[in-house]
């Protein structure tokens, strides 16, 4: 690594870092900032020279960070971040939203339930903000916290680490999705659940928790198919006899934007908490000071 005097450095070169290495491509992170796809890569060869090193290389999908991009990225972003708080600091109302975005990690089930009533809020109370849903789930968060891949998310556990701060949101609860051309009934019952086709939303694809609560009454079910996303269940359940089994947030949500019918769950499956967690060190930015209180409003109207 060459011996950079920071005097002699443009600090601009690290928000060409950062949207180099969210976007993953030379053309989106030039419209991201406002520049041309040449004057991009202009800079990354300045930063290259700067670090003494490739950071992105090509990849049939775009630009991938080497092992020292992966090192400065959580360091970069900090930075930018402790900047962009002192300039809201001197902001005539201290709420200046234009221009900021915030990345909020979450699975689906929850972007289905809460995503438009944030985006409504957003626009709201902090006008110029840009709103980023990536998914994300229990095992991820933490890492993706820390490594400044998100700035919030939205959890049924994996928060609990040093650095990161969480509040209870709520509890949630299990519910049935059917197609009610397929079920007339108002009230399932555990023969008629047992015996019906199910189709499962599940990382791993073959076992969920209806499963296991089943094992324990020695039973078990028939799943037809599986999915990784809560959203794709419209388009399987309809026209069928099968079930869908999934937090209840959801299949509210599901059941009204989609003519699909909501059934209480004849299988005690109990209720999850769900947390909301932050970098601790990020506590006071007036960003997310102002979003949090959004998203607990949006999670208590569910």
């Amino acid at each position: 690594m060459n011996n950079v005097d920071i005097a002699k450095t443009d600090l601009n070169l690290l928000k060409v870092f950062e949207a180099l290495y969210e976007e993953g491509s030379a053309s989106r992170a030039a419209t991201r900032l406002g520049l041309t796809q040449s004057a991009v890569s202009a800079a990354l060869k300045r930063l290259r020279d700067v670090y003494g090193d490739p950071l992105f290389l090509r990849t049939g999908r775009g630009l991938a960070p080497t092992l020292l991009a992966q090192q400065l990225k959580p360091v970069v972003s900090e930075a930018l971040q402790k900047i962009r708080q002192s300039l809201a600091m001197v902001s005539p109302s201290g709420r200046s939203f234009e221009g900021r975005s915030v990345t909020v990690g979450l699975s689906d089930d929850f972007e289905i339930a809460i995503g438009s009533r944030l985006i409504e809020r957003a626009a709201h109370a902090m006008p110029g903000l840009r709103l980023v849903f990536r998914q994300a789930h229990s095992q991820v968060v933490a890492d993706a916290l820390a490594g400044r891949n998100l700035d919030l998310a939205i959890s049924s556990g994996g928060l609990a680490r040093s650095g990161l701060s969480r509040c209870l949101l709520g509890e949630a609860s299990y519910a049935c999705v059917v197609d009610p051309e397929h079920w007339t009934t108002a009230v399932l019952d555990i023969d008629g659940f047992v015996s019906a086709e199910h189709i499962l939303v599940s990382s791993g694809g073959f076992v969920g928790i209806v499963d296991e609560a089943l094992a324990e009454r020695e039973l078990s079910r028939r799943v037809v198919a599986a999915t990784t996303h809560f959203a794709a269940l419209p388009y399987l359940l309809k026209g069928t006899s099968a079930i869908a089994t999934i937090p209840a947030h959801a299949a509210v949500s599901i059941a009204a934007m989609t003519g699909l019918k909501v059934l209480p769950c004849p299988l005690p499956l109990g209720h999850f908490s769900v947390e909301l967690g932050w970098r601790t060190a990020d506590g006071n930015d007036v960003l997310l000071r102002t979003i949090r209180p959004l998203v607990e409003e949006c999670f208590h109207s569910i």
